[in-house]
């Protein structure tokens, strides 16, 4: 007959053995979901954006040509063409130029976006009907880019040092397994209080993004999709769509004619070449 003592001896080894088993688990499904990343679901999130970052280093410089298609919540559509030039800079964020061909009443107007690791981007703006450039402060880059539902800040480079992330799961993405992390501005003048993103684990692609307001409402989705390799190393989205859930709008830019390795140089980029921008 087991005592009294012996009963309360066996009954707190087997809590303890339930224990450890549950930590055990947990700990077994903490490897098996951060695949390979180790810490804290905060430094995890940041591991894998800097990660991301890494992954499309070294590209130099590339142009491509764009459609950008405004939808109304009723269907209507109203299509503009545009060229990108983009400049890979050592060390922090690239440059960024976007020039307006079509219709007629934006042609010639031209962004240009200075990013960086540790501050706000520059951003200007170059109007011909005033033969202005115009520059666009970081507290007022939450404004709508030319009508679309991107934001001027959206355009910007998502800097894995401008944010604090965190690691929120595992999660099926269509044919793809996502990370799927959380990214909370720190400059006080993004229009954003976070946002979420899925990442695939093949190749560290964002495929979705939900952006929140400053109140936490689910404001915008956006989804990357049709992804071509170029140069066996950079992948580029051919196809996102931006979809404001407030006002019904959507803005899809379709990107082709990839061209890398160009004679593009820093002179392409300054405010006095939005001038000459043709």
């Amino acid at each position: 007959m087991v005592s009294l003592k012996e009963d309360k001896s066996l009954f707190n080894k087997s809590i303890h053995c339930i224990k450890g088993a549950v930590i055990l688990v947990a700990f077994a499904s903490f490897f098996q979901i951060s695949q390979g990343y180790e810490g804290t679901p905060e430094e995890i999130g940041q591991m894998i954006a800097i990660d991301a970052r890494e992954s499309g280093k070294g590209f130099k410089n590339f142009t491509a040509n764009m459609k950008m298609t405004l939808r109304s919540k009723n269907g209507r559509e109203i299509d503009r063409s545009m060229r990108l030039k983009v400049l890979e800079t050592d060390n922090d964020g690239d440059k960024t130029l976007f020039v307006f061909d079509r219709p007629r009443d934006v042609q010639g107007t031209a962004f240009l976006v200075h990013a960086f690791k540790d501050k706000p981007d520059q951003q200007w703006l170059y109007l011909p009907a005033l033969k202005r450039v115009k520059g666009i402060s970081s507290s007022n880059q939450s404004g709508s880019f030319m009508g679309s539902e991107f934001s001027y800040e959206d355009l910007g480079a998502a800097e894995p040092e401008k944010f604090q992330y965190t690691y929120l799961r595992d999660e099926d993405c269509g044919e793809y397994e996502c990370y799927v992390l959380e990214r909370v501005p720190i400059s006080k003048d993004s229009g954003y209080s976070r946002l979420v993103l899925w990442l695939d684990k093949e190749a560290l692609r964002t495929k979705e993004i939900h952006f929140y307001d400053r109140r936490n409402e689910h404001l915008k989705t956006m989804i990357a999709e049709d992804f071509e390799l170029y140069l066996d190393k950079f992948w580029r989205s051919r196809r996102i769509t931006m979809s404001n859930h407030l006002t019904g709008k959507s803005t899809v830019l379709v990107w082709e004619d990839y061209v890398f390795g160009t004679d593009l140089d820093e002179n392409d980029f300054t405010r006095t070449a939005l001038k000459r921008v043709r």
